[in-house]
């Protein structure tokens, strides 16, 4: 098998969620615990993990985390999802990416061993990403959940720290309508006697937390509480914390949605420290202040270019629109750019209302290329009934294209709303 025909096997013969959406979905553990039995039970073999869930700032949450660890000198795995350019991005070791080879051959011995599980794509993924580790002697893992907690396939793992982002609206066909039905599946995440961290919650979902942790034993720490970030600034090329049981620390990762992700993270590390020793203020401040060289983290308010500014951003729900619109127009731009896709399966409507408060905008309405995408045409008309107007583009490269060409030097080109949207244009720069 070669490594393009085992992609072709993940990407085309199993269900996957990034592409079909709810119908990929097999909640449940069973087919997962027993994938992970064919390869030698991966997330027994003695590896320390950290579990993150949450609607937004996981990701985030898992790559700063896992630069602050590589960066003390652990040996870190890293297991994210989904990614954008290559399948390669979601399982990496001290940023460097799984081989293909290594690709190549779990899909054979999947074949070989188990080929009669029918397995989901993010169920095969986990198992490989957790296969890789062990083999590997990986000191520390940081695992991310794809989708909820308490049926989510990363669950079958016991790691020393669970934390929990948020909880917002996302995803409301599968784990509920509400953001108390929501947090209860984020919160099957934890697990007896393991410490979780949980970085925003209020009213009724603090409660949901705190009930859950005290019936399985686990230490709760809020970061809101344990973790308060004085004198905090954001800007367009990052953040500064100038007051933390670390030392003042430059985040290199910009935003409103940072600082709340930087208690999480600095409330994680302390809780974590007597697990690991190594880890000193001074590796700290390098994985926070390096986050992107040194875990390959894209689209988080990423900036490409300055003249006119490039910003791409994978926010995709109204909890990180929250968030995303302040921060498009703390740029100092003329005319701010906003090229916009987005999958059908999300609450379009509450982004697009929130989008109406930036300033000096100019719309280039597109749609990614996957079978979720929404159509332009809908997303336009949407955006139309809500005072949001602009021109359609079959594709983001041919928006981009239009929105360099109307661009000064002193504007802002935004590209943004989906994880497809930032994947395709990614896709476009390399050719």
């Amino acid at each position: 098998m070669t490594y393009e025909q085992a992609i072709d096997f993940l990407y085309n013969r199993l269900p996957r969620f990034d592409r079909i959406g709810a119908g990929a979905y097999k909640p449940g553990l069973e087919r997962t615990l027993a994938l992970a039995a064919a390869f030698d039970n991966p997330h027994r073999q003695g590896v320390k993990m950290i579990h993150i869930a949450g609607t937004n700032g996981k990701g985030s949450t898992a790559h700063t985390l896992a630069a602050i660890l590589s960066s003390a000198g652990y040996r870190t795995g890293l297991f994210t999802s989904p990614h954008l350019v290559d399948f390669r991005e979601r399982i990496r070791i001290d940023g460097a990416m799984i081989p293909r080879d290594e690709v190549t051959a779990f899909v054979e011995r999947f074949k070989e061993r188990a080929g009669d599980l029918e397995p989901s794509f993010f169920e095969l993924t986990t198992v490989m990403a957790l296969d890789w580790f062990a083999r590997q002697g990986v000191d520390i893992a940081v695992i991310e959940t794809g989708l909820g907690g308490r049926l989510d396939s990363t669950n079958i793992i016991t790691p020393l720290l669970s934390v929990i982002t948020n909880i917002s609206l996302d995803h409301t066909s599968l784990l509920g309508t509400t953001p108390v039905e929501i947090a209860a599946e984020k919160a099957g995440i934890i697990k007896h006697g393991v410490p979780v961290v949980i970085g925003e919650a209020e009213g009724v979902v603090r409660d949901l937390f705190a009930r859950v942790a005290a019936e399985r034993g686990s230490e709760i720490t809020f970061a809101d509480v344990a973790m308060p970030l004085p004198g905090a600034t954001v800007g367009v090329d990052g953040n500064e914390y100038p007051s933390t049981p670390f030392g003042p620390l430059h985040g290199q990762l910009a935003g409103e949605c940072q600082v709340l992700n930087m208690a999480t993270i600095l409330t994680a590390v302390t809780i974590l420290q007597p697990f690991l020793p190594k880890i000193t203020a001074g590796s700290v401040a390098d994985g926070i202040g390096h986050v992107t060289e040194l875990t390959g983290l894209m689209g988080r308010w990423t900036c490409l270019s300055t003249s006119p500014r490039v910003i791409i951003d994978t926010g995709h729900n109204p909890g990180g629109w929250v968030h995303t619109v302040p921060q498009i127009n703390n740029v100092d731009a003329t005319t701010r750019h906003i090229i916009i896709g987005s999958a059908a399966d999300k609450d379009v409507d509450a982004v697009l209302n929130l989008m109406r408060e930036i300033k000096d905008a100019r719309f280039y309405f597109t749609a990614p290329s996957t079978p979720r995408a929404l159509s332009v045409d809908a997303l336009a008309a949407r955006a139309g009934a809500r005072g949001l107007h602009g021109r359609c583009y079959a594709t983001v490269a041919e928006a981009y294209q239009a929105a360099r060409a109307a661009a000064s030097p002193d504007d802002l080109i935004f590209v943004g709303g989906s994880n497809f949207v930032v994947a395709d244009f990614l896709t476009s720069l390399r050719g």
